[in-house]
């Protein structure tokens, strides 16, 4: 991920006078920015969900010394990378960032990276969208002395807008998190001239160009799950997969109030992706279990609509979604709010029919006047195809938010919005997310014969120990794998893929064991970081919930129904710890 010197170098600008220099720095501060932002774009949608960084490293001279992308949440920072491919040339050097880095966990990585490294100013495009990060790694990179600069802040002008806006676009969902309780929804859908998704029988392959077909895989790779709705299941039979896109797989969703879908069904494979189906509660019982003998996840919902189920997902961490259903559900999400942009192909063909289907149904509006406009529209010729694209809603504007210079929390310390007697943690970057198996601590343990070896995470450790002791080179190299596994989320999925797919390779005690696999990882992790220990402590007298919706074992549920074991071993660690004198503590593990 990381690039060194001379991969990149900005539009060459004329010599000015002294008095035009200020101007000429914001111009090369926008042209870096802007690079800053595709690099970043290049992990869009990998291991997702995780915000996208990328780092620019220029020297003094205008050279560019090094670059980097952060390829997933737990993977190595943009900003250490970048310093690691710049080297002696960071000395006095500025750092460009599209966002604000998100050290959320209290060791500071990204921040120690560029102190350390010798940068002697930062410029960054955005500061961080999640209230509880905003503005914690600009404080912490200048209190070390170095000057920081946030695009837009000091001086406007449109450049610098336009360079802030793709900011903003780069990591648009989690800007949607920041700012509402839905994912960032796209509605994708393909059409002919005349309107028609396809034709009066039902037959709609294929409607656009295998060009356009080959964009859609790309928006797949970049979203975390696709959702449809039951008729598309039944008339078109879709795998609804990646597979040219490049990207990850996205969970697949399936949106039915009544669940009448068939039997046999190609979504209803697991071997290489998810599916999710959410239904009204209550439907087919029969039919769930059939479901669930296939692996398939059901969702039930007391009032089945658009909004409550991306709220749903949303409590799940998602944070983009593409639409690719028919109609109805179609005209259902629009007049719910949650879909956000469109992607329109149009293909130059005429299909006809008085009861062909449009991409669209029935909205409620009598009137043109009552049509809904998109926002920055864009144009762009795909093979004979033509995409359409804009958004739906405005892109939410962060400004009114921004801390002024002294920063809330040195007017009044003891200001603090996460008292409470319940703590709730999930997502890493969350204010607990530290708590989550998944945030990027590696940890050492020991093996049969007593060698100890570095996982890069709790997650790591715990899913590839499904296979340990298995008499089985099959099984010995999934650990190997799920090991090298590039992040947590990767490491999770293959652990589990390769558990449902292939089940005689899971140890035949992992359902006794597995409590005390990750009490184990979990008293290395918080032993052996300080800051760590220091934050579990710091929350004696509270109840440490794990906010899964989905998971009832290892969290808490959608209302409570969750066995909530995370929460409860770090309870059981914490009291342990408690009780300990700092002399006697338990080598449990090396030190890193």
């Amino acid at each position: 991920m990381a690039l060194s010197l001379g991969a990149y170098s900005p539009p060459l600008i004329c010599k000015a006078t002294a008095a035009n220099n200020h101007s000429h720095r914001h111009v090369h501060d926008v042209a870096y920015i802007r690079r800053a932002v595709e690099i970043a774009d290049k992990s869009a949608g990998f291991t997702s969900p995780h915000p996208n960084f990328g780092c620019v490293i220029a020297t003094r001279s205008g050279d560019v010394a090094g670059e980097g992308y952060q390829y997933a949440q737990g993977t190595k920072p943009a900003e250490i990378q970048a310093v690691e491919a710049a080297g002696e040339h960071c000395r006095g050097a500025t750092a460009y960032l599209n966002m604000e880095p998100g050290d959320c966990h209290g060791d500071h990585t990204a921040v120690s990276a560029l102190v350390q490294a010798g940068i002697k100013r930062v410029v960054v495009g955005i500061r961080h969208p999640l209230q509880h990060l905003r503005g914690n790694s600009i404080r912490a990179l200048r209190s070390q002395g170095l000057h920081v600069e946030v695009l837009g802040e000091d001086m406007q002008s449109k450049i610098v807008e336009e360079a802030r806006k793709s900011c903003l676009l780069v990591n648009l969902p989690l800007i949607h998190r920041a700012t509402s309780r839905v994912p960032f929804s796209v509605l994708k859908y393909a059409m002919t001239l005349d309107g028609k998704i396809a034709a009066s029988s039902g037959h709609a392959a294929w409607i656009s160009s295998k060009m356009s077909r080959n964009r859609v895989f790309e928006l797949r790779g970049r979203s975390d799950a696709i959702i449809v709705g039951g008729n598309t299941v039944r008339r078109d039979n879709p795998r609804l997969t990646a597979r040219h896109g490049g990207g990850h797989m996205p969970i697949r969703i399936v949106m039915t109030q009544t669940l009448d879908l068939p039997e046999e069904a190609n979504i209803w494979d697991m071997s290489e992706v998810s599916t999710i189906v959410v239904t009204q509660r209550g439907a087919r019982r029969s039919f769930q279990k059939l479901l669930a003998s296939k692996g398939v996840e059901v969702v039930e919902f007391d009032i089945l609509n658009p909004r409550e189920v991306m709220e749903y997902f949303h409590d799940r961490g998602y944070l983009s979604i593409l639409w690719e259903c028919g109609g109805t559900l179609a005209a259902s999400a629009i007049s719910s709010g949650v879909i956000h942009k469109v992607f329109a192909f149009v293909a130059p063909k005429i299909i006809g029919g008085k009861y062909a289907p449009s991409p669209v149904g029935e909205l409620g509006m009598v009137e043109m006047s009552q049509a809904l406009d998109l926002i920055d529209v864009c144009y762009e010729q795909v093979g004979p195809d033509m995409l359409i694209s804009g958004f739906l809603q405005p892109i939410p504007d962060l400004t009114p938010i921004i801390p002024s210079e002294d920063e809330t929390f040195a007017i009044d310390p003891t200001v603090t919005p996460y008292e409470s007697s319940i703590i709730f943690f999930y997502k890493t970057w969350d204010p607990y997310g530290a708590f989550s198996n998944f945030s990027p601590h590696p940890i050492q343990m020991p093996d049969d014969n007593g060698k100890y070896a570095t996982w890069p995470s709790v997650e790591h450790y715990y899913q590839a120990n499904k296979f340990v002791g298995v008499n089985d080179p099959v099984a010995r190299n999934c650990i190997e794998k799920i090991k090298s596994a590039k992040s947590p989320e990767e490491a999770a999925r293959m652990g589990r893929s390769i558990q449902r797919g292939q089940p005689t390779l899971v140890r035949s005690d992992w359902d006794s064991v597995k409590i005390d696999v990750m009490y184990r990882a979990l008293k290395c992790k918080f032993s052996i970081y300080p800051h760590l220990n220091y934050l579990l402590l710091s929350t004696a007298g509270s109840v440490l919930v794990e906010a899964s919706p989905h998971d009832l074992f290892w969290g808490g549920g959608r209302e409570g129904e969750g066995l909530n074991y995370l929460g409860r071993l770090l309870m059981q660690l914490r009291s342990e710890f408690l009780g300990e004198s700092s002399t006697s503590s338990e080598n449990t593990c090396l030190a890193l």
